[in-house]
């Protein structure tokens, strides 16, 4: 199983690499470019349809993986599981939701017309049986089942897409995920299918991020950012279908509590604000990494806490799985207290850089001002020169 893991991660990352240079050029060919605005942090323009390179990446290594494990004999697709039916509905789902983030990265589509694609992506896994159906070994009414699988792939398709907001940041958090489901999948008895697709996403993930992280050479775009949360949805309801413990069943809803935290926010804070149902879809600069940087972060430093953030609520569901409730809060209470204890210290260190930032940027001020004082003198002496020169020329011939 592990070389298998490993071959699925390598494949993957190698493909993912080599393939983020052609979506660059892509990029340019289609207009899909990133423009600064007053929405986004970049200073220049971008590219933005870096996720097709991740697409591929795992595209290439599960089905390479499938297939090969298939003919050894590892991996039985035609069982009562019926794996081949499922794995086909992940595809097209993936194939549907992929041409509509496209669409939107070039053309950009409404709000609605996003959440169509999205939905219908949902539907297709759901009919090929990839579904929340049991909790507990005990069957759930097929209505209530169809609700919580559509509304947990959307809801977490657009947590993803959602904070994507800064270099390196979506993308971190999907790897950082990925690793968290993977331990979690690999130490539950979950089926191997689900540790295939799960590592082969996360070293996919791992091929691109280089290209990603601050300053960006290219942006994982809507169409990375969808595939991310899509496939981290559907991944997790196929790596814990065949889990009897209910913690099990809800560790995704742990790992993934950052993303899913801050749409929650967002929904609620847009209504509030908006007094309407419509403000959901409209974009503000609310989300926790803009609040990180309104409060003096760098791009950098904000995502560095997200990522801390991400990878403590992963270690939060993993420890609670393997030694229950009260080892796992007293983690998270040893996390939050060192953080308090620090927050001042770093707040303080945060102050005076920006303090020391200042007075350089007004040492460069009163610099290069003294340096064109000087160079107006100079330009003033030598057209003194060259006109008195002129008259004594003048003079001469007279």
């Amino acid at each position: 199983m592990w070389g298998d893991i490993a071959i699925a991660f390598l494949l993957a990352f190698i493909t993912s690499f080599v393939m983020v240079p052609y979506t660059i050029k892509l990029a340019k060919k289609v207009g899909a470019i990133d423009y600064p605005s007053d929405r986004r942090v970049n200073k220049r323009p971008i590219p933005r349809i870096g996720g097709i390179a991740v697409i591929l990446g795992f595209l290439v290594s599960a089905i390479y993986l499938v297939i090969t494990m298939a003919i050894e004999g590892n991996l039985e697709l035609d069982t009562q599981d019926n794996y081949r039916m499922k794995l086909l509905g992940f595809l097209l789902g993936i194939i549907v939701l992929s041409v509509f983030a496209f669409i939107d990265d070039v053309k950009t589509l409404k709000p609605w017309q996003k959440l169509i694609g999205q939905v219908a992506a949902a539907v297709i896994v759901y009919c090929f049986g990839i579904r929340i159906d049991t909790i507990n070994e005990v069957a759930i009414h097929p209505v209530l089942s169809f609700i919580l699988t559509i509304g947990w792939i959307v809801g977490i398709t657009n947590a993803i897409n959602l904070i994507d907001g800064l270099d390196g940041l979506s993308s971190g958090v999907s790897l950082i995920s990925c690793i968290s489901l993977l331990i979690i999948f690999a130490t539950n008895d979950s089926p191997i299918i689900s540790i295939i697709l799960i590592t082969a996403l996360a070293g996919a993930i791992g091929g691109f991020l280089p290209f990603n992280l601050n300053p960006a050479k290219t942006f994982i775009g809507d169409v990375g950012a969808q595939f991310l949360g899509f496939s981290l949805a559907t991944i997790s309801i196929l790596g814990v279908a065949k889990t009897v413990t209910l913690v099990v069943l809800i560790a995704p809803v742990f790992v993934l509590a950052l993303p899913i935290f801050d749409t929650l926010f967002a929904i609620i804070r847009r209504i509030v604000k908006g007094k309407s149902l419509k403000a959901v879809f409209q974009a503000d600069k609310g989300h926790l990494h803009h609040r990180l940087m309104k409060r003096g972060f760098s791009q950098k430093q904000a995502v560095t806490i997200l990522y801390g953030a991400s990878a403590t609520l992963g270690m939060f569901a993993v420890i609670l799985i393997d030694d229950g409730i009260w080892k796992a809060l007293s983690f998270a209470l040893i996390v939050i207290a060192i953080i308090a204890i620090g927050y001042k210290e770093l707040k303080n260190f945060k102050n005076e850089e920006i303090k020391s930032m200042r007075e350089y940027r007004e040492n460069m001020k009163k610099l290069n001002s003294s340096k064109d004082s000087a160079n107006d003198d100079i330009h003033d002496n030598v057209q003194n020169t060259v006109q008195s020169n002129k008259v004594n020329n003048h003079k001469k011939k007279k």
